[in-house]
């Protein structure tokens, strides 16, 4: 986490940093929230109590969900200064190995997982309502435009897509500036828009939110669903607090952010008192003629930020997810040398462009959008209350009325939402459903699999100290230079060492028995990240450790290794790896097609000596076949 006072140049970076990328997506959702509250199926009358008791909901609910849960509260739980769910969860369940805590434990663990696979949904439903929202402006202009709403936005999307090899760096600091013009000149808007009707400052008065919920019985409670669409960014808030730690995330949020949203809130609130046909557009018809066009394009930068934070949150996601083995080993680059949190996952960026782009093409419209948006978000909340409540107890020994006192006002706003927003499934709402079902599935099945296969391994295997015994009794034939055998297993013997031995009938004049281990921390200091220990017979066990969110490099962490007081040549030392063929099988462990998925993933798996980055030519691979 970000130390350092939050003062001068460095902390106005911060700051500026923390709205560009921490609230883009909150703070575009002026775009299309206060729009749908009565322009959407529910078909609500812009009334002067209606239009008074909505903003004192969007009002309260940004009071209660971003200012107290994500900022006062949430933010205190961080795991050495990162955040998100998957750092929540570990910070819940710091044993991950173990089987302490029986079914609950199990459950609570598994809403964390479906949590992470619920944000993906998320990170596709961002880009394409926030984009389509903006591009829809040109629409107030003139409705001669109508026809290249749809080609436009997916050409922003292709092209926010197609950069995102060159890394965020280029253009980072951009963001910031950009996002400040933006609530700037929505704050000014909204300003103009109070004037018309003044008296919808009442709004802060949360009666008027209850009346309207009493009045409106049924409708007033589906208009809920649209009221949470002015929060869906507030994840990021804790997602990204190790980007700029929580102070700068906190100031920009009450110095400008907080301030800019209600007063635009406020200004087409004013707007439908004054003009109730103005239901149709209010954001965009709170400009004047000529601001129309700047306004659109401003939007749309606006919206694209928002995109890229979201989608470089997918990507941080991915690799915390395959460092805890959850996912698969794929291809991730890095693309930049100084920060190393700035990766790219060409095989997920293409699949997340092609999922926006199906999304703007079939429903067309961001109010369609908006009604399949929000329940994925409504969930993955709840569940970070689930798991902070766990966290609050093991980290500050809150009693269990202190930790639920605080957690149960929390659950009880987000479950009237997430009610709300379930009756979106059968408008929309099933697609990010669906999507977390299908990665929580291939999440899961990958995580048991190689469960399955570890204890199959340790079984074929050997303990290591026989083994050593063995070599110092029988002494086979030694060849010049080193070996490194990566095993998953720190305590055993590596399958590949007995594999080669076996067939090979040799051992090299120095054996290194390689193990990396990943942590239940974000980062590991630098100096616990080797430990290197003497064995007999010419052998050595380094264990390298990671954090869930830095990606291994084998070479780097050999540089920091000296055997026999010299550096370790890779030019004169053969990596032994073992490569397991997946059989499924009728034996107990998981369900035939859950083992094939197992099987097909694993195959299609980046192959070990690219994602730990070993030199190629080095590295001998040894086939095994594992039935499970």
């Amino acid at each position: 986490m970000k130390s350092e006072p939050v003062s001068g140049r460095y902390g106005v970076g911060l700051m500026l940093g923390a709205l560009g990328v921490v609230y883009g997506d909150i703070g575009t959702s002026p775009l299309y929230a206060l729009r749908e509250c009565f322009a959407g199926s529910h078909g609500i009358m812009p009334t002067h109590d209606n239009v008074l008791g909505v903003l004192s909901l969007i009002f309260w609910s940004l009071l209660i969900i971003v200012s107290v849960k994500y900022l006062a509260v949430v933010l205190r739980a961080t795991n050495k200064g990162e955040g998100g769910i998957l750092s929540l969860m570990a910070l819940a369940f710091p044993d991950r190995s173990g089987d302490s805590g029986g079914k609950r434990r199990a459950a609570l663990l598994a809403m964390g997982v479906f949590g992470a696979a619920l944000l993906y949904g998320d990170g596709m439903i961002t880009p394409a309502i926030s984009v389509l929202s903006a591009v829809e402006g040109i629409n107030v202009v003139t409705p001669m435009f109508d026809h290249y709403v749809l080609p436009i936005t997916v050409i922003v999307l292709v092209a926010l897509f197609a950069v995102q090899h060159h890394g965020t760096g280029k253009v980072g600091s951009f963001f910031g500036p950009v996002m400040v013009a933006w609530f700037a000149v929505i704050a000014a808007l909204g300003i103009k828009g109070i004037l018309l009707a003044p008296e919808v400052w009442k709004a802060v008065d949360p009666l008027h939110g209850a009346k309207f919920l009493v009045a409106n019985g049924w409708t007033g409670f589906v208009v809920l669903g649209a009221v949470f669409l002015v929060v869906t960014g507030a994840e990021a808030l804790y997602a990204d607090v190790g980007h700029f730690g929580p102070r700068p995330i906190r100031i920009a949020w009450f110095a400008m952010v907080l301030p800019a949203l209600f007063l635009n809130y406020l200004g087409q609130g004013a707007l439908l008192l004054s003009d109730p046909g103005a239901v149709a557009n209010p954001f965009y018809l709170l400009a004047p003629k000529w601001g129309l066009i700047p306004l659109v394009v401003l939007a749309t930068s606006a919206t694209v930020i928002a995109s890229q934070a979201l989608i470089s949150g997918a990507y941080s996601l991915t690799m915390q997810a395959v460092q805890l083995g959850y996912l698969p080993r794929m291809e991730i680059r890095h693309t930049s040398r100084a920060a190393r949190g700035q990766i790219y996952l060409p095989h997920l960026n293409w699949f997340l462009m092609f999922s926006c782009i199906g999304l703007v093409l079939g429903f067309r419209s961001s109010t369609n959008l908006a009604a399949a948006y929000g329940i994925a978000v409504t969930l993955t909340m709840l569940t970070t209350t689930l798991l902070f409540y766990v966290a609050a107890r093991r980290l500050w020994n809150w009693s269990a009325w202190q930790a639920g006192a605080v957690c149960a006002v929390f659950v009880a706003v987000e479950l009237a939402f997430f009610a709300a927003n379930f009756l979106k499934v059968l408008h929309g709402g099933w697609f990010p459903l669906v999507v977390a079902t299908m990665l929580f599935t291939a999440m899961t099945t990958w995580k048991k699999g190689r469960s399955l296969v570890r204890a199959k391994l340790v079984a074929a295997s050997m303990p290591l100290d026989l083994f050593l015994a063995d070599v110092e009794a029988n002494s086979p034939r030694r060849v010049a230079g080193s070996a490194i055998f990566m095993a998953g297993n720190p305590n055993g013997t590596p399958i590949a060492l007995l594999h080669n031995l076996k067939h090979n009938k040799v051992l090299h004049e120095r054996n290194l028995l390689l193990t990396l281990v990943t942590d239940d921390v974000p980062q590991v200091d630098a100096a616990r990240r080797v430990e290197v220990e003497e064995l007999t017979a010419g052998f050595r066990r380094i264990v390298g450790h990671y954090g869930f969110m830095e990606e291994p490099n084998v070479p780097e962490l050999l540089a920091t290794v000296l055997v026999d007081g010299k550096a370790i040549d890779l030019n004169n030392t053969t990596f032994f790896l073992s490569r397991e063929t997946i059989i499924p099988t009728d034996e107990p462990g998981m369900m035939k097609w859950r083992e094939k998925l197992f099987a097909f993933m694993s195959r299609n798996a980046q192959s070990a000596t690219q994602f730990f980055d070993l030199p190629a030519n080095r590295v001998v691979e040894l086939g095994m076949q594992v039935e499970i």
